[in-house]
């Protein structure tokens, strides 16, 4: 052959998506739902975000200098302090949120090697570390906007709550959760963009319905399932934190699995749990199985069947 043929390890075929691109076409689609958080809670909530974004970013360069190995240009660490930001509530202390953001940089995500090889997501599991670690703070939604329970810790108790307002966002919450126009616009804008698909959230959002009008007590009323999927951050990790590409299933099947797991999960925390929320431990949750779903979920090799025969 006169020829020479070039011989590389796979994958043959690449996307012409880079990180880059992929975290700013989020960051872009999370722009409604923190200027509505800040239009929502006022300059309180710029200053909790920009102290989450600055501690992330200034974390990953930090241990980049450490590692000789700057990664803060791909922007996930701005996501990761935004997202974290957006699932707080406004009156926390701004040390507080400093500390999630060093933790889920610095202990999830560069410890075990960087973007692409954290076992969860990020944001969530700072969150939750929060959640642990300082509880009060962590639910005290009570400020100078909103006062008493939140719209889910209402509707838990037996309350009447105002779906549109709900929808719109003028109530309490944490300062990303509360529009779920705003979410629903950056989610619009990710799937356009084909940064995102429906299976997860889909999966997700319809398995969670199901099981809150199989055992929520109130059967299939429209106004409670409503305001089930409109309150809380049920619409902010469905669309933004489930869907993350390193911790959720690679294989299509495995993430109908995982969108189902979350749903019921979701039910689980939300119904029979003590507290009015339980997407974020869901979500963990999930990330811990991902290995074990796609084990399950592996697509059978060309020209052989599952026993192992050839076909």
């Amino acid at each position: 052959m006169s020829q020479r043929m070039k011989v590389s390890s796979n994958p043959h075929i690449r996307s012409k998506a880079t990180t880059n691109g992929i975290m700013l076409a989020v960051v872009v689609a999370l722009m409604p739902a923190t200027g509505f958080g800040i239009y929502n809670f006022g300059m309180r909530a710029l200053a909790v975000i920009l102290v989450t974004v600055a501690s992330t970013v200034l974390t990953e360069f930090l241990f980049g200098l450490y590692k000789k190995k700057t990664t803060v240009s791909d922007l996930s660490a701005v996501v990761t302090g935004l997202l974290l930001a957006l699932n707080l509530p406004v009156t926390i202390p701004l040390w507080m949120a400093a500390l999630g953001g060093v933790f889920a940089i610095l202990v999830v995500k560069m410890l075990f090697g960087g973007l692409g090889q954290n076992f969860m997501n990020p944001a969530l599991a700072a969150r939750c570390f929060l959640l642990i670690s300082f509880p009060t703070a962590m639910t005290a939604f009570t400020c100078d906007a909103y006062t008493g329970a939140t719209p889910l810790a209402a509707l838990k108790a037996g309350e009447q709550v105002n779906v549109l307002n709900m929808i719109t966002g003028h109530t309490g919450g944490t300062i990303g959760e509360t529009s779920v126009i705003a979410l629903v616009a950056g989610a619009c804008f990710l799937l356009a963009m084909g940064v995102i698909d429906l299976r997860i959230p889909g999966s997700y959002i319809v398995t969670f319905l199901l099981f809150a009008g199989i055992f929520g007590g109130r059967g299939f009323d429209p106004a409670y399932l409503s305001a089930q999927l409109a309150g809380g951050g049920l619409m902010l990790g469905a669309f933004f934190m489930a869907t993350d590409y390193v911790t959720r299933p690679i294989t299509v099947r495995g993430q109908y699995v995982f969108g189902i797991f979350l749903g019921l999960m979701t039910g689980i925390f939300r119904i029979f749990g003590p507290g009015a929320e339980g997407v974020s431990y869901a979500i963990i949750l999930g990330n811990l199985l991902v290995p074990l779903i796609e084990r399950v979920t592996k697509p059978t090799a060309f020209g052989y069947e599952r026993g192992g025969k050839r076909a």
